[in-house]
């Protein structure tokens, strides 16, 4: 599962033309949008989830349409692990103890979580496993830039599923492509009304993408540290409970915040489970940062400053002020796209012109999410990266 795909991709890297070895990269795309070509793998279907609803029936209607492609991806995960442990005990070690965490989540997310299992029919552990999964395998691109006429614009790229099965013969990540059926755009509501939207992977109750209509816009990268992921879910498994879920926090964001400056301080301030960075979007000129996050406490924030002449923010999956690391250097030639296409020309077109450049997208890309607060926008599609394309 590991090993092996790192043997595949060295091989792989080893048979490409030198054109295509890290830091490969390509002029920036234009003319990509509104998406069409083989990158655009179709638009993103919305659905409404009623916050008004008890929490085990508020995904019914999500999961009757996407039962079958959820099924069919955690079988894929299934496989994954039997692979790497044959004899079957790493699931059945998954379905026996991560059914016992669900009550300890913090409301309204543990009973979510068992309405989709009781809808879906898949085991609750294996919907449990599903949703830490992103605590410690996303890999993403995102952006907050302002036009020169002060109109904020948000965009990103989720990418998931590095070293989960790469399947050679149509060289591709089998979890990466099992997840794009999955993608849905949701509308929450309460009385009727909309609180927020997100773009999502059906049974994920988390949010990774999502807007305040009018108020700002919120996306969340991983944040690869040897203090990570697997050890704040080990803490809360023996018990150690005083740090939120990455996305569960940006989800109680969306929800509650109602203010820039009141998200911004809860995204900084909140203990977690897992390093991050929260990439925030606001309403007014100025009104856009990085939060990088240890567990514990904010490390820095950048925010948009006109005045310095950094009218956007650009975030991928390594602290802005070291070099990424050269094989999979996308900060790089997004940012070269973001100042070719110049602040005066910024867009939600010319953003998923920059998203749609390799290597920013590449195998592991799933969907691209484009916000713009001021109108409440978000609209998302489903990528594809035909060859030659980066694996990451």
């Amino acid at each position: 599962m590991g090993y092996l795909d790192c043997l595949i991709l060295a091989a792989l890297l080893t048979v490409t033309s030198t054109q295509f070895v890290p830091p490969y990269t390509e002029e920036c795309r234009t003319g990509m949008y509104p998406p069409n070509g083989p990158t655009f793998k179709g638009p993103v279907s919305w659905y409404t989830v009623d916050l008004d609803l008890p929490p085990i029936k508020r995904w019914t209607p999500v999961i009757a349409d996407k039962k079958s492609y959820l099924v069919s991806m955690i079988q894929a995960i299934r496989d994954l692990a039997d692979a790497f442990v044959p004899s079957g005990k790493l699931i059945e070690l998954v379905d026996i103890t991560l059914p016992l965490m669900v009550d300890s989540l913090p409301s309204p997310f543990g009973d979510e979580i068992k309405g989709i299992a009781a809808d879906s029919g898949v085991p609750l552990g294996e919907v449990v496993l599903f949703n830490i999964f992103y605590e410690v395998f996303t890999v993403c691109t995102s952006v907050v830039a302002e036009d020169d006429k002060g109109n904020l614009f948000h965009g990103r790229n989720l990418d998931f599923g590095l070293f989960m099965g790469w399947d050679v013969k149509n060289k591709s990540w089998t979890i990466s492509e099992k997840l794009k059926p999955l993608v849905v755009n949701l509308d929450f509501k309460r009385n009727n009304q909309t609180v927020f939207k997100s773009t999502n992977f059906a049974g994920y109750v988390g949010m990774l993408t999502g807007i305040k209509p009018n108020i700002f816009t919120l996306t969340m990268n991983e944040r690869f540290s040897l203090d990570g992921g697997y050890i704040g879910i080990l803490e809360w498994i023996l018990g150690q409970r005083d740090a939120m879920w990455m996305s569960f926090l940006t989800r109680s964001v969306l929800e509650h915040a109602n203010s820039y400056e009141e998200a911004k301080s809860q995204l900084a301030q909140t203990k977690l489970l897992a390093p991050a960075y929260f990439i925030l979007g606001g309403n007014q000129t100025g009104q856009g940062c990085i939060i990088t996050r240890s567990r514990v406490l904010s490390i820095d924030i950048l925010e948009i400053d006109l005045k310095q002449g950094r009218w956007y923010v650009l975030e991928t999956n390594y602290d802005h002020w070291k070099e990424p690391f050269f094989l999979d250097d996308r900060r790089t030639p997004a940012m070269k796209c973001m100042n070719q296409t110049a602040q005066s020309n910024i867009s939600l077109s010319t953003l998923y012109d920059m998203l749609s450049t390799k290597p920013v997208l590449n195998k592991l890309t799933t969907y691209t999410t484009l916000m713009q607060v001021s109108k409440g926008k978000l609209e998302s599609y489903i990528r594809d990266c035909p060859n030659p394309c980066m694996p990451w």
